[in-house]
């Protein structure tokens, strides 16, 4: 009976430390004026920001973190309407008195009260600059020829943190839009095929624009070391690779 015991206390503790395990992400600490940003890559296409005691959700899905050890939001930033882009139930965890949420129109029936931006809006909303820059697919179509992403519906984020301009570019192709971007100090570019881009698309398109922090996420089975061997001669940008399948 006492070597049960021994056994099953055992079992336990290791349960309590995969679990606790479960959810150590990668942080990364950037210098900004306004004090240090703290980025926290929580998986797929959902980010935290932390800057001066504020907390920025970007399409928090609970699939991807345990939202119960994580800080509420004083905004979140919602791309689109895609289940793994916006989960309502994660949403109504993270919310406290005073979360302010920023939603593109097509996600707006499902979050009133939200903030609406339509593609090429500007707004302060919680005392950040957030711009919406229009997101859509150029080549990967539905079986229907329809885009999986249609040009007007989603957005891709720039938000300002001091100095640092920081872009998230939510479900899209290297579109005109995203090449024609301007000091964009740090960005996140998806490369999940079907439904965004391949390396090369992502590479042309941070040519285009030079980001100086290049961020792949969203990447799915995609390997980001063909990203970086893309770049490898554009030593300007600096690629990062963290776990954002």
């Amino acid at each position: 009976m006492k070597l049960i015991s021994i056994i099953v206390g055992i079992l336990l503790l290791m349960g309590v430390n995969m679990a606790s395990g479960k959810d150590k992400f990668e942080k990364d600490v950037i210098k900004t004026q306004a004090g240090d940003l703290e980025i926290t890559f929580i998986g797929h296409g959902t980010l935290m920001f932390t800057i001066g005691g504020q907390v920025i959700h970007v399409d928090p899905v609970g699939q991807y973190g345990d939202y119960r050890q994580l800080p509420k939001a004083d905004l979140i930033l919602i791309t689109h309407e895609h289940r793994d882009h916006l989960d309502l139930q994660t949403v109504a965890a993270l919310r406290k008195p005073g979360t302010q949420i920023v939603v593109n129109q097509a996600g707006a029936a499902r979050l009133p009260g939200a903030v609406v931006l339509k593609n090429g809006e500007k707004k302060t909303v919680a005392g950040f600059q957030i711009e919406a820059v229009p997101t859509y697919n150029l080549v990967h179509k539905r079986d229907s020829g329809e885009p999986f992403h249609p040009k007007g519906r989603d957005n891709g984020y720039i938000i300002n943190f001091g100095e640092k301009r920081v872009y998230v570019a939510g479900d899209t192709e290297n579109t005109p839009e995203m090449k024609a971007l301007k000091n964009i100090d740090i960005a996140f570019l998806p490369m999940n095929l079907p439904y965004t881009m391949t390396p090369e698309m992502v590479a042309d398109a941070a040519k285009a624009f030079k980001p100086r922090i290049l961020y792949p996420y969203h990447y799915g089975k995609t390997d980001p070391a063909k990203l970086v061997n893309l770049l490898k001669s554009t030593p300007e940008i600096e690629v990062r690779v963290r776990k954002m399948e």
